[in-house]
């Protein structure tokens, strides 16, 4: 049997805590339209977490009220792979090759890692 694909994992299994606009914006100290703003920019990503909810940005994407660092940079390598904004999260959130999932990795200031391994999947 074949792995599925990025878009078709449950992100509801995969991301535990999730943050809609408002609580998000809350936490950056920004409006609600500049966290859409943010994630049409690459700075953070969105997706419905599961049938029926609203859009919502995982909450281990932003520590102390910002991005975590390489997130925006990696987002840009991933939408440059052709990637949307639930697979980006999917992604992010699976257990690869990496020692542990890729946010572990972010969180731990490893992100060239992330970055390397995802600018692999270009190729």
């Amino acid at each position: 049997m074949s792995e599925p694909r990025l878009a078709d994992h449950d992100l509801a299994a995969l991301v535990e805590d999730w943050l809609d606009w408002d609580q998000a914006a809350d936490l950056i100290g920004v409006t609600p339209a500049k966290v859409r703003t943010m994630v049409r920019d690459h700075q953070l990503a969105a997706a419905v977490p599961a049938p029926g909810q609203r859009q919502a940005i995982p909450a281990l994407f932003l520590v102390h009220g910002e991005p975590v660092k390489g997130l925006p940079g990696l987002l840009t390598v991933l939408h440059d792979n052709g990637f949307d904004d639930r697979e980006c999260i999917a992604w992010i959130f699976l257990d690869a090759d990496l020692p542990g999932r890729p946010i572990d990795a972010l969180l731990e200031n490893r992100g060239s890692e992330v970055k390397r391994r995802a600018q692999a999947l270009a190729f």
